[in-house]
């Protein structure tokens, strides 16, 4: 089966009850027994027929053997981190998400987790990192926001020799351009919210692991602590899932103009981030093991002042958080989503106090191109 005709076709793609071609929103807290213990479903938290389809549905598209829907990205990760203990050594990408990096260093460390934060592009650190506690390695690749590629190959081979969990959050690349544990990943993590969602509609967050065995372990998680998705926004989330190919698709020839024109203005734009580009860091890594590079991009401007101008003077991207939507956004990222990561460290990694970061959405891209020009120039 083809990706775009598993979008609409894997999981359960229609109710085995009714056969409704959309499946119902299942709004039921519990549900009638047979008999004692005899039963389909017990407990909503535990499973419900309308979550279950979409988590159905995400195993099938990242290629693995079960799926978990929560109620966040956040949550998703929280569930995941759970499945270590008191004591336990884990590494992280350093370029990573400011609200991984918050909950690791200010949630997970009170429970005795530790975390490093390594340049897992660079292999030898990544070796070099590992200690007889360290138990997983998990890595955003492409890197929220200075888009670092990381060899997911290379890093499973490692991961698999010193026998930990290998983690990957694919919420850049999203499972129609990348698909993790076919190159080696234990578990795949989304924030859902982003791209499969796709309409700044719902906040959502999605595991798959690659074994059953594992789906277990993240299932008696999920049902213990109840971070999960409700059934309303499960049902939204398949909806949106259905059209992610053809947004991918569209999304990434908007990008593509896009860069082009802060190519030119080398005026106003100092570094440009993005895979796609022939002398981005990890640009052939990137292409080996995706179908696609996707529609983040962030670039540099002179300073925080330019920048807060630059994100002021525009009007079809929307200043929010968040992307992967059909709306354009824009952001940045020290000022915003990385503002929990302290000054001295951002910069450590790079990331400058004029880097702009844009989601390219659906409009027209001749559009969005002159919009971001007239920005920069102003």
């Amino acid at each position: 089966m083809k990706k775009k005709t598993q979008l609409i076709h894997g999981g359960i793609s229609s109710d085995p009850y009714t056969g409704a071609v959309s499946l119902p929103i299942y709004q039921s807290s519990t549900f009638k027994q047979d008999g004692v213990g005899n039963f389909t479903y017990e407990y909503a938290r535990t499973g419900n027929p309308t979550r279950e389809a979409l988590e159905k549905l995400i195993a099938d598209i990242e290629g693995g053997a079960r799926g978990f829907a929560f109620g966040s990205g956040m949550a998703a990760i929280t569930a995941v981190v759970h499945l270590f203990s008191s004591g336990d050594h884990l590494i992280l990408t350093d370029d990573v998400y400011g609200g991984s990096f918050r909950v690791m260093t200010k949630v997970f460390n009170r429970f005795g987790i530790e975390v490093s934060f390594i340049d897992t592009t660079d292999l030898d650190a990544v070796k070099a990192e590992i200690r007889p506690e360290t138990k997983a390695i998990f890595v955003e690749t492409p890197t929220n926001p200075l888009l670092k590629v990381t060899d997911i190959k290379a890093v499973s081979a490692i991961a698999k020799e010193h026998h930990l969990l290998f983690i990957v959050d694919n919420t850049f690349s999203t499972p129609y351009w990348q698909n993790p544990i076919a190159l080696g990943a234990d578990i795949v993590l989304h924030s859902a919210t982003k791209y499969l969602g796709g309409h700044s509609d719902v906040v959502a967050g999605l595991a798959v692991t690659a074994t059953e065995e594992l789906g277990e372990d993240l299932h008696f998680i999920q049902n213990s602590t109840g971070g999960i998705l409700g059934p309303q926004d499960s049902w939204i989330l398949m909806r949106g899932i259905k059209t992610l190919g053809i947004r991918m698709e569209e999304i990434e020839s908007n990008t593509k103009a896009i860069i082009e024109m802060l190519q030119e203005e080398e005026d106003a734009v100092g570094k440009i981030f993005y895979p796609g580009l022939a002398d981005h860091p990890g640009h052939e890594v990137h292409q080996s093991q995706a179908g696609g590079f996707g529609g983040m991009v962030s670039f540099t401007v002179e300073n925080e002042e330019k920048a807060r101008e630059v994100v002021k003077n525009v009007r079809y991207f929307t200043l929010a958080e968040s992307l992967g939507a059909v709306e354009s956004l824009i952001s940045v990222p020290p000022l915003m989503t990385h503002a929990s990561i302290p000054r001295e460290r951002r910069l450590e990694l790079g990331i400058e106090d004029g880097l702009v970061r844009i989601s390219v959405g659906l409009e027209d891209a001749e559009d969005l191109v002159e919009d971001l020009r007239s920005a920069l120039r102003k």
